[in-house]
């Protein structure tokens, strides 16, 4: 066993980057734990926890720690470190003797010119990069998760009375004039405008219009709290506005997890008002899936709209199963699943549960249906997002395989750029392994978001979850569906 443990002062580096790098290392062969990650108390506490001592760093340090099987595999992992650190920066530190020095800080990168600023800092120093930006000027997409409330509302009072846009926090998605921001699928561009409160009903409803030729002009994600109580769609009514006034833009989505019932109230008023016409996805019960909009806008835009492709199963049972076990990447993702479970087959357990007395009552083991957002807050603190990181699912797959009783696991699986690059790689395996060792008790069902452009191949990855014994959707409505259908919740 061969430890590596040091702190660079002063070497700065966004989290998403950092997480990427991570992982680049964590899978050399041989390594069996690597952290690369900036000297705050989280990640200081999360090395602790891996078994590392605690080293004299602050937040401004990029603290390296690596666990190798031997000196022969730690230089390999080094090697990738360097070669993953130097990607990440796109060539940073090249600069030539006597080239100025590149800007430190938001307001003097300001300066260079560009009228939006990308923020990926952990959640507890946002805030303050995302407002030097508003005074400078810009607006602002906060990729960042894990900001306090009250901060959000204080960016978005800001950025209203400037009049500029602040999309997030924990906004994931984005494409503004074409170009793909945070977690984005390859998608044409087009006529449809869209505004989000989520990050991945966003992808799911963009890759369903890109299958049938509808294109977008841009999608504004405003972070999933905007249509909360507290935030009263402060981001919401701004996007809206400003596609409104964009001559490109020749139909409105308005998108959204399930919204505050009086703040839902004020944004379809604001919505009555637009020149523009609008479709709106307010997710909740009784309301239209994602699929279902699709469809509406595809009608809007006088479309043929073919039913999402999907593959099934090559084996195993038709059901019924005891349990559905719903193991999620993306919020809206897992919204939208909960909400037609619940009509089929009663109530879910979660940790974004429908219904307050529906929270997880003993975490991930809870009995009965379960369905778990692990892209929430709780599950990311101090690691990669699982659209980027496997190993949570990894380990929970063979959790599950490990349970008394037959059960369904339902998984999203999310493409595009900043994504893992081959999650079937990964997860494929798993799912293969989990299945051959149930004698039946177990089937899978991914939902497979992505465009036919996004690189990881969409086909080559759906080819890779059914040879592994899943079946394959690229609608998650539809995902959601079969789930319940073999736990004996419909047809």
């Amino acid at each position: 066993m061969a430890d590596h443990l040091d702190v660079r002062s002063g070497a700065y580096a966004d989290s998403v980057s950092l997480m990427q790098v991570s992982r680049r290392v964590g899978d050399v062969e041989g390594v069996s734990k690597a952290l690369i990650a900036m000297g705050t108390e989280l990640n200081l506490d999360l090395l602790a926890g891996m078994g590392f001592a605690r080293p004299d760093a602050g937040p401004n340090d990029l603290v390296v720690a690596i666990r190798a099987g031997s000196d022969d595999v730690l230089d390999a992992a080094l090697a990738e470190l360097a070669a993953a650190l130097a990607a990440s920066r796109g060539g940073a530190g090249q600069a030539s003797f006597g080239d100025a020095p590149p800007p430190r800080t938001v307001r003097d990168a300001a300066a260079f010119g560009g009228d939006l600023a990308l923020i990926s800092v952990p959640g507890e120093h946002a805030y303050v990069e995302a407002i030097d930006a508003l005074r400078s000027g810009l607006h602002v997409m906060v990729f960042s998760d894990n900001v306090p409330i009250d901060a959000e509302v204080a960016l978005k009072e800001e950025a209203v009375e400037l009049g500029l846009l602040v999309m997030g926090p924990d906004a994931g998605t984005a494409v503004v004039a074409g170009v793909g921001l945070g977690f984005a699928n390859v998608v044409a561009p087009g006529p449809v405008g869209m505004v989000a409160a989520s990050g991945t009903g966003a992808q799911q409803l963009t890759c369903l219009l890109d299958d049938v030729g509808i294109g977008v002009s841009h999608v504004l994600g405003v972070g999933g709290r905007d249509l909360t109580a507290a935030v009263g769609a402060r981001s919401t009514l701004q996007a809206l506005a400003a596609l409104d006034a964009d001559p490109a833009t020749e139909l409105i989505v308005l998108l959204s997890k399930p919204p505050d019932p009086e703040v839902a109230d004020t944004v379809r008023a604001e919505v009555a008002r637009l020149r523009t016409p609008v479709v709106t996805l307010l997710l909740g019960r009784g309301e239209r899936d994602l699929t279902a909009a699709a469809a509406e806008v595809a009608a809007a835009r006088r479309a043929a709209f073919d039913e999402p492709r999907w593959w099934p199963a090559t084996a195993g049972r038709s059901g019924p199963y005891d349990e559905v076990r719903g193991l999620f990447a993306g919020g809206t993702l897992c919204d939208e699943a909960m909400l037609i479970a619940v009509d089929a087959i009663g109530p879910v357990a979660s940790n974004v549960p429908l219904e307050p007395d529906w929270t997880l009552s003993h975490g991930l083991d809870t009995p009965g249906h379960v369905f778990v957002d692990l892209g929430e807050d709780e599950y990311t603190r101090g690691r990669p997002h699982p659209m980027i990181d496997q190993s949570v699912r990894i380990d929970r797959i063979a959790a599950e395989a490990g349970r008394r009783g037959s059960r369904v696991l339902l998984l999203d699986v999310v493409l595009g750029h900043a994504a893992h690059p081959d999650p079937a790689g990964e997860l494929a395996p798993a799912i293969a392994e989990a299945i051959a060792s149930r004698n039946g008790e177990l089937a899978v069902v991914v939902s497979l978001c992505g465009s036919a452009g996004d690189p990881q191949d969409r086909d080559q990855q759906a080819r890779a979850f059914v040879d592994a014994g899943a079946s394959v959707h690229l609608s998650n409505a539809h995902a959601a569906r079969m789930a319940v259908a073999l736990a004996g919740g419909g047809t």
